[in-house]
């Protein structure tokens, strides 16, 4: 048969591995949906080949500019807390919460940094320094070492990195908002920002997502659970001709295949944290 490009068709395949038309499948239409979408989020989450590295660029607007720069208690997120002490009476106490957010999209489940937008005080301008290292010292290439040459670049980024840091962001994708912790004062409209950031594979433009190896296997060990779960209230029937049937051999069947899998989804398929050094 074909290889699965659709959503439907990774359902049908999923089915024939557990029996079907063979054997009736006792799980309704709207669990296996269900199923779908759990299997897929699983997916995006944790496999390397479920997220795509995304470079994207986004202009700060006038609303992005007043959102930053708004001051308490034009913030948004108030929280009021209140307590009391002996002798003392009870007291109320505002935190607010600024707005200095940009939305990004549902796709995106990761944001690694933003680039830096200000410009740079070593390389910037026919007075930086680097662009006096090339005017006096490269005018003949053979004139410095590559070795020193790469010694001097290694120690002017660093002096860059001391002088001007990447910015602090927070980003949580059950929010879609990327927080900037910025002078939002010092920065103008209409200026870019990249961030660097994972972005989900959408199976509708890139349907060689459903037939990956992983989401076959996982989607069937989710179906055969859920058939399992389904058929325990049947324990112990009499069906004709004397069978009996077992949900309980299939959910635990079910059980350990998907244990088995998500063992294999960390040692094989998901990316491993990055250890700090130094």
């Amino acid at each position: 048969m074909a290889q699965a490009s659709t959503r439907q068709g990774l359902i049908d395949y999923c089915l024939r591995q557990l029996g079907a038309p063979v054997l009736e499948i006792n799980v309704a239409d709207e669990q296996i949906d269900d199923l779908v979408d759990d299997a897929l989020q699983y997916f995006h989450e944790r496999h390397f080949d479920g997220v795509e590295k995304m470079y994207l660029k986004y202009k700060i607007t006038q609303a992005d500019l007043d959102r930053g720069r708004a001051k308490a208690p034009d913030g948004v997120g108030v929280v009021t807390t209140s307590g009391t002490s002996v002798g003392v009476a009870s007291t109320s106490f505002n935190f607010y919460e600024s707005s200095n957010y940009i939305q990004v999209p549902d796709s995106v489940i990761g944001v690694e940094k933003v680039f830096k937008f200000d410009t740079s005080s070593i390389s910037a301008g026919m007075f930086s320094i680097k662009y006096q290292l090339f005017l006096n010292d490269l005018y003949y290439f053979n004139s410095v070492e590559l070795l020193q040459y790469a010694m001097v670049k290694s120690y002017l980024e660093d002096i860059d990195f001391l002088l001007s840091t990447d910015k602090q962001i927070r980003f949580n994708k059950r929010q879609n908002r990327l927080y900037l912790d910025i002078d939002w004062g010092a920065k103008s409209k209409d200026t870019w920002i990249v961030l660097e950031c994972y972005r989900i594979l959408d199976p509708n433009n890139f349907t060689k997502v459903y037939n990956d190896s992983f989401l076959k296997k996982y989607l069937t060990a989710l179906i055969k659970k859920q058939w399992g779960q389904n058929l325990i209230k049947f324990r112990g029937v009499k069906l004709p001709g004397g069978i009996e049937l077992n949900g309980r051999e299939l959910y635990d069947d079910a059980e350990r295949e998907l244990l088995d899998l998500k063992q294999r989804m960390a040692l094989e398929y998901e990316l491993p944290p990055l250890d700090m050094i130094g």
